[in-house]
């Protein structure tokens, strides 16, 4: 359900894209992941996230704090819906943001790249405990298939896996008018196989701030969530479940238009050109 460093196996993935006009930010996109990870190599091993977004700091990580359920009660609030069948950005200046960014965020020690070669040389920023070993053959395809993408790369331990909380940052978008969510899969550490079909097991979230009224399922937030975070987060959500069949590989991709009228068969699969 995602692309890992090394060997392991992902399950229960819930991936939310969002937009938003924000009151600081302007017109923006809110991604929310969440899996279950259990790490089948010997050593450290990472997820590799690539995001259509112009450049961004660990500032656009949101820190979910006690409100670590956000995505289960996404979940929850658009569960009774159908299964949908499927078809055929950062405020600092590009010349000012690093190539490389690493910091830490809840369990990661996340490495976030605007070129994704420029990975390898970062990596001793890790700690050893969690420092993947990285196939050069892998960031050469993002280099290649995802130019103009951020890439973010999670490093965690196999304790951490177990007690990581959803992945929550925003971003100003490369294409504001369509909503992406990463699906891209392989768990090998090599490149994954664009003309593979991949088992999936995704529930796929949106949210838009320009709903019409009764739009989408309300979503019941817990009392105490912290205010600066609820502004990023919608009030109501469509969403369906994938888990049935094996679709090709590939990121879940809607148009702005096609959530508003709340037509989730055009739920599409997107492969890099």
């Amino acid at each position: 359900m995602c692309i890992s460093m090394a060997p392991a196996r992902f399950s229960g993935t819930t991936v939310y894209a969002g937009r938003r006009h924000h009151p600081e930010h302007g017109l923006i996109h809110v991604l929310g992941y969440q899996n279950t990870a259990v790490n089948l190599a010997t050593g450290p091993n990472a997820m590799l996230l690539h995001l259509p977004a112009l450049p961004m700091t660990r500032q656009n990580f949101l820190s979910a704090g006690s409100s670590d359920d956000i995505l289960k009660r996404m979940v929850d609030a658009v569960r009774p819906l159908p299964v949908a069948a499927p078809s055929e950005m950062i405020w600092m200046s590009r010349s000012r943001a690093p190539v490389v960014e690493v910091f830490d965020h809840d369990v990661y020690t996340v490495l976030l790249a605007r070129d994704a070669i420029a990975i390898t040389e970062a990596l001793y920023q890790v700690a050893p405990r969690k420092r993947p070993r990285i196939d050069p053959r892998l960031l050469e395809f993002y280099a290649e298939r995802y130019p103009c993408h951020t890439i973010a790369v999670c490093c965690f331990d196999n304790a951490d896996a177990q007690r990581a909380k959803p992945l929550l940052m925003w971003y100003e978008p490369l294409e504001p008018d369509q909503l992406t969510l990463p699906a891209l899969d392989c768990h090998t550490g090599g490149p994954p196989d664009l003309d593979a079909e991949v088992s999936v097991d995704h529930w796929v979230l949106f949210g838009t701030d320009e709903a019409p009224e009764s739009w989408g399922e309300p979503v019941d937030y817990p009392a105490g969530m912290r205010h600066e975070l609820r502004g990023f987060l919608p009030d109501t959500v469509m969403g369906a479940y994938y888990g049935q069949d094996a679709l090709p590989n590939g990121d879940f991709a809607l148009a702005h238009d096609d959530l508003l009228a709340g037509d989730l068969d055009r739920i599409r699969r997107l492969r890099p050109v």
